[in-house]
């Protein structure tokens, strides 16, 4: 199998998603094999949803359009155009996938098929329908695929390399256990947001969807800010005041709840808008509900901080700051060249002889 059949594949599973969108869910007449597919995937969805109280209907289908809209060839041609693609070694690289939000572990499962060879999938048991419906459904348009795809629930073995996705707690179980053998490991990271005090109400509102967007639980999602002295909440507030509906989805309004009674009681100091707390705190990771800030003094110190911490920092928002920022609302938009925690996963794969 060559580089065009694997890329021809994955656009016709683009096709295939395109189906699924937050605009509706409507079955199209040329879709390759969609008598087959089409009715059992939107089963899929349902148990997905069922499965996991955060993978509401609107946050897997925005998932699923997200890549429908990068399974074009042209973005994978472009995505792949700086790589020597040789003979395929076959060798079987295992994925330890998280299950924050829907199909998080794609990516890997992608480029470690594009790149030619054998994946073995481990799933989070938050995240098990979708990607083995979506695998089967590329193994029928193309053949090939058959026998380079597995997934399993019991102990990984039989593998050459592994990319493992964690807590940092499980980060110092994975690089003891995989020592050995080649690996990307991956920890906590989160995304913040500078604000200057000059952005728009468009802006603020861009935000918004960078915060909220799967409630939260997201690497890419902002979970600090980082604002000058003095700042004026009250513009950030009615920016992210469309959001409010958030709070009837029972699993946030209870952590919202929770969340504010443990401030509350420790007689922390915070704001909050009904369905948004925010709070003042140099940690990254913030609770569900919550979104941290720091202040800043200077542009200068700023940069340092981040630097500092950039281990930490999957992706910073942020309007004519850093060279590679990224804009206000686009964090959950990643590109197939946008690697987590700047770790390319093509040159890992094709390193691996």
């Amino acid at each position: 199998m060559d580089l065009q059949q694997r890329i021809n594949a994955f656009v016709k599973l683009g096709e295939f998603l395109s189906q699924f969108t937050n605009e509706g869910i409507q079955k199209k007449d040329d879709i390759p094999h969609n008598e087959l597919f089409f009715d059992g995937f939107s089963h899929q969805l349902q148990l997905a949803q069922e499965a996991n109280g955060w993978f509401t209907k609107e946050n897997v289908c925005f998932a699923l359009q997200g890549w429908s809209n990068q399974l074009k060839e042209n973005t994978i041609n472009k995505w792949l155009s700086k790589y020597q693609f040789n003979n395929e070694n076959l060798k079987t690289i295992a994925i330890i996938m998280a299950g924050n939000i829907p199909l998080v572990g794609f990516h890997d499962f992608l480029s470690v098929l594009i790149s030619g060879q054998k994946v073995l999938v481990k799933q989070s048991s938050n995240d098990k329908h979708l990607l083995p419906f979506l695998a089967k459904y590329i193994e029928y348009v193309e053949p090939e695929f058959k026998g380079r795809i597995s997934f399993t629930d019991k102990k990984l073995t039989d593998f050459d390399a592994i990319i493992a996705t964690g807590s940092d707690n499980t980060a110092r179980y994975f690089e003891y256990y995989f020592k050995d053998t080649p690996s990307i490991i991956r920890k906590n990271r989160n995304s913040v947001a500078i604000l200057t005090g000059n952005e728009t109400t468009d802006e603020l509102k861009a935000l918004s969807e960078d915060i909220f967007r799967y409630y939260g639980l997201g690497c890419r999602n902002v979970s600090k800010l980082f604002v000058p002295k003095a700042y004026d909440f009250q513009q950030f507030f009615e920016a992210m005041y469309h959001w409010n509906p958030i709070i009837h989805q029972n699993k946030y309004a209870n952590n919202y709840d929770y969340n504010k009674a443990v401030y509350l009681m420790s007689e922390f100091e915070m704001l909050e808008n009904g369905f948004l707390m925010i709070k003042e705190d140099d940690n990254f990771s913030s609770p569900i509900a919550t979104v941290f800030y720091e202040y800043y003094t200077s542009t200068e110190t700023l940069l340092e901080t981040l630097d500092d911490k950039k281990d930490k920092i999957q992706c910073v928002v942020s309007n004519g700051i850093l060279d590679e920022e990224i804009k206000f609302g686009h964090t959950q938009l990643p590109n197939l060249w946008d690697y987590a925690d700047n770790v390319d996963t093509i040159t890992f794969s094709l390193k691996i002889c």
